[in-house]
């Protein structure tokens, strides 16, 4: 086993947040040395580090306070110097950091002699499986996800049609209303989220257009949620497709193949399966149906329409992580996987139709954690 530096605070850095499960908010330095764990943070951190069973060193220790009566700046002196110091005293001269390390850190301690290897594939298998904390936080926010979606529905199923368009209580339905709601839903299950897809009509088949405006009926409206639960910093993921009104024959068939390729998939997914298997079994469905997809498209090719994303990801301190389910994906699925299948179609200036479902993956298949119907209509 090699040994590791990671220097990042472990809100934003999920390498950090899987080895030290304490939310600490400025970037502090973590070290693996022959498997023991260690830290240099500010003292103010240390009492919290340590009761996560982590071995906890203060600054002062390492020449902090030396260092600031000398002049040097106070970040100088963290990031560089008793950075450096703390590796000479945990004994690190050869490591693995994440791509994220910091340039000007990994600069200093390399001209200090110390080898760092930056190694993206050792800290993403590292979070693969999934440990009971981060399964029971991906479940919590996949039941926010579940009740905030389930609040949108209903937001659409009051709806009333007049000239044209759509109201709820004299309020003008739009992406932004149905926002709202989901955000008041995300709050009262005590989960976090930047923001989130609402998006509608032609805006449906523009990637990940979060959506705004006015909501018409009979369009496609693509609801797409990642909450994240702040105790465990994991995320869930789901997407559904509804219409408001009648539903147009172009996306009631894009629905039917589009949830056919999800029930295929999961029925694939299980441990020991290529991930890429599963995601050319969809394209094969779609393309036998006369729906493009990128694995027959001509090289250099831009694909606009039909089925032109990857069928899922890993989720958990990413919303999107390893492994891959989609082209150039090389991970074979094991058992604690955490990923999505989400199929979908569309066609520009039209929309599109994307069914999302989040799964564990098992020795045998898959177990779903998403639990909401697939109805177009609400």
């Amino acid at each position: 086993m090699p040994d590791v530096l990671i220097f990042a605070d472990s809100e934003t850095s999920p390498e950090l947040r899987h080895e030290v499960p304490v939310l600490v908010p400025d970037p502090f330095l973590y070290a693996e040395k022959d498997g023991k764990k260690v830290t240099s943070s500010t003292s103010f951190e240390v009492e919290r580090l340590a009761a996560a069973g982590i071995e906890a060193h203060a600054l002062e220790e390492f020449g902090y306070d030396e260092l600031l009566a000398q002049g040097v700046p106070r970040v100088e002196a963290i990031a560089l110097h008793t950075t450096l110091n703390a590796c000479r005293s945990f004994g690190v001269e050869d490591a693995v950091i994440p791509w994220s390390f910091p340039t000007f850190i990994a600069d200093h301690l390399r001209a200090n002699g110390i080898i760092l290897t930056p190694d993206y594939e050792f800290f993403a298998a590292r979070r693969r499986v999934k440990n009971e904390a981060e399964l029971e936080g991906i479940r919590k926010a996949q039941n926010a996800a579940t009740a905030a979606m389930g609040a949108a529905r209903d937001l659409m199923a009051r709806a009333e049609q007049s000239n044209g368009s759509l109201s709820v209580d004299g309020e003008q339905l739009t992406s932004e209303l149905m926002k709202s709601a989901i955000r008041r839903a995300f709050t009262e299950h005590g989960v976090a989220s930047d923001d989130f897809i609402v998006s509608h009509g032609a805006q449906t088949a523009i990637g990940h257009e979060l959506g705004f405006g006015a909501i018409a009926p009979d369009e496609p409206v693509v609801i797409d949620l990642w909450p994240k639960d702040p105790d465990s910093g994991c995320y869930a993921d789901m997407t559904r497709t509804f219409v408001v009104g009648t539903p147009p024959d172009e996306l009631v068939e894009y629905h039917r193949l589009v949830k056919e390729a999800l029930d295929r998939s999961l029925e694939a997914t299980k441990a020991g399966v290529p991930g890429v298997e599963v995601y050319e079994l969809v394209c094969r469905f779609f393309e036998e149906h006369g729906q493009p997809t990128v694995l027959s498209k001509p090289p250099g090719e831009v694909l606009e329409n039909g089925f032109f994303h990857g069928l899922g990801h890993g989720v958990g301190l990413q919303v999107h992580e390893a492994p891959n389910l989609g082209r150039g994906g090389t991970a074979t699925l094991v058992t604690g996987d955490v990923v999505t299948l989400e199929p979908g179609l569309y066609r520009q200036g039209f929309g599109g139709c994307r069914l999302e479902d989040l799964v564990v993956v098992t020795e045998d298949g898959a177990e779903n954690l998403t639990d909401f119907p697939y109805d177009l209509t609400p």
